[in-house]
């Protein structure tokens, strides 16, 4: 009640300063008009017949009474047509603050028909759809971070508890402590993964920056990532010529080795993944593809969310925090990341500016 109060005393308030403004400009007008009136009078450059015993004072004074009237009604009508879309915006704008971000605000009145109007409603409009969406991303992050950390924890508490028992064989122990060992690797990974990405989004331009042998960082790479696709029977194909980037190159080999490390992931054994690289003018492109199942298409818009898994078979493979530090690193070098996946053939690329 009291908020409601509050709004009502705040529109009430608008509107009559907007009523002061409007009167005192047609008051202005008025009395500039009544002043022309007495000096064309006073001067017989005007003449009145006044019946009765009315005099000239008499009906300047009326007239007067009269022209406040109707600036009073006209200043009335005025601020309510020009207080009514604002008192609108900023009820839209409290429901917004107090967390209502499906508020919209539609000025569908004269106003709104004009330019500077229409655009502050369209602004608006997307501000409130940036902050649901916004919204939606972080709850659902916040659900996935539970879910995602809770998992190992309860695979840890539980297999910690079965170790206490005494009538395990020498077999079972080593199972139980290599599970605990995997999902112990596994929160340990989502934690750097996360104090990388936390790390990185507070980070606003490159502060090490260097020239170097791209394509020697992509080899590199691919043999850090050798027991992988050699365990796998995969092919690696590295179809580029020496190219010379200038980059934070710590920064990149992140990219590099985790794009790589998801197509040797969900590649199909006995098949091959291609890492190529082309320089042109002013840009460097590398593409890392695989040859497996397709990410489906409804899921493109959102791999590079922290913690969204396209394919939920693979969820304890990874943290689903790569491919968010991958953007945001690729961001910071000004360049864009784009992935399109179909007939069975994934393709991650990354376009980066590059100075000759």
């Amino acid at each position: 009640m009291e908020d409601k109060k509050e709004k009502r005393k705040s529109g009430i308030a608008l509107t009559l300063l907007f009523a002061g403004v409007t009167f005192a400009i047609l008051m202005l007008f008025i009395l500039l008009i009544t002043a022309a009136i007495v000096t064309l009078t006073k001067t017989d450059l005007l003449t009145l017949e006044i019946p009765g015993k009315l005099n000239n004072a008499l009906l300047i004074v009326l007239f007067i009474l009269f022209c406040l009237l109707t600036g009073a009604g006209i200043s009335f009508l005025l601020s309510k047509i020009l207080t009514n879309p604002i008192n609108r915006i900023l009820n839209a704008m409290n429901r917004i603050a107090q967390g209502d971000y499906k508020a919209r605000f539609d000025a569908d009145t004269i106003l709104g028909k004009y330019h500077t109007v229409s655009e502050i409603t369209e602004a608006f409009n997307k501000m409130s759809e940036q902050l649901e969406k916004t919204e939606i991303l972080h709850t659902d992050f916040v659900n996935n971070f539970s879910h995602e950390f809770k998992t190992p924890i309860v695979s840890i508490s539980g297999f910690a508890k079965l170790l206490k028992r005494s009538d395990l064989s020498e077999e079972e122990r080593e199972e139980y402590t290599d599970v605990i060992v995997e999902e112990s690797d596994r929160l340990l990974n989502m934690a750097t993964g996360m104090l990388q990405l936390s790390k990185i989004e507070r980070q606003t331009y490159l502060t090490d920056k260097s020239r170097y042998n791209l394509s020697e960082q992509l080899r590199g790479c691919v043999l850090l990532l050798e027991n992988q696709w050699t365990e796998k029977q995969l092919e690696p194909e590295l179809p580029f010529d020496e190219i010379e980037i200038e980059a934070d190159e710590d920064l990149l080999k992140q990219v590099w080795l985790n794009l790589i490390g998801n197509a040797v992931k969900y590649s199909d054994p006995g098949t091959v993944f291609t890492v190529a690289a082309e320089k042109g003018d002013n840009f460097v492109a590398v593409s890392v593809a695989d040859f497996g199942a397709d990410i489906p298409e409804k899921s493109l818009p959102y791999v590079f969310n922290k913690f969204y898994q396209a394919d939920e078979s693979h969820s304890g493979e990874g943290s689903g925090i790569g491919l968010a530090v991958a953007q945001k690193i690729v961001y910071l070098h000004g360049g864009k990341i784009d992935v399109e996946s179909a007939n069975g053939k994934t393709v991650f690329t990354v376009n980066l500016p590059q100075t000759k």
